[in-house]
């Protein structure tokens, strides 16, 4: 049984509003991709709005820029979420993230592990990538191409973290 999963969040500043002709495909191509993660091996989370729309339409507290795109989810392993990123659909889309994005100039995307059966906040989410942006790959968060191992033991679920439900 695994210990600890990976939390992941990404995100990006779209070049045109959601309603705009230019990002249609991309608005599109939201839900089948949505759904094509979620049945991958290896998926356990994603950020939803309440009525289990993409985490593209969510409104994050403290975030008012409707350009923001955030993505957060939580998978088993690295394996997992890198299968789903570059060995599905998905990866077609990811080549072409600069028809819709604008290009980043700090880091976007930052991985974490988390006792396995828990959820951090959105709010710990975004922390992650800042620190991240300020520190560099550090066990607290690190870049997907740096990849830091799991804890070898359980840890205790931070004030911040509430459990998977049904777990």
């Amino acid at each position: 049984m695994r210990t600890h999963h990976l939390a992941q969040i990404n995100v990006g500043r779209l070049r045109f509003p959601l309603e705009a002709p230019e990002t249609a495909e991309f608005v599109a191509a939201l839900d089948p991709i949505n759904q094509l993660a979620e049945a991958s091996p290896g998926f356990v989370w994603r950020l939803t709005g309440d009525d289990g729309s993409s985490s593209s339409y969510v409104a994050v507290t403290g975030r008012d820029d409707p350009l923001e795109i955030v993505n957060y989810s939580i998978w088993q392993d690295l394996d997992s979420l890198k299968h789903f990123m570059h060995k599905t659909d998905h990866l077609g889309f990811l080549r072409r993230r600069r028809e819709w994005f604008e290009v980043p100039t700090v880091a976007i995307a930052a991985c974490w592990w988390i006792p396995a059966g828990t959820i951090p906040e959105v709010d710990e989410a975004y922390e992650r990538l800042e620190h991240l942006r300020a520190n560099g790959s550090t066990p607290t968060a690190w870049a997907l191409n740096q990849p830091v191992p799991p804890p070898s033991s359980p840890s205790p679920a931070e004030p911040s973290t509430t459990a998977l439900p049904g777990g």
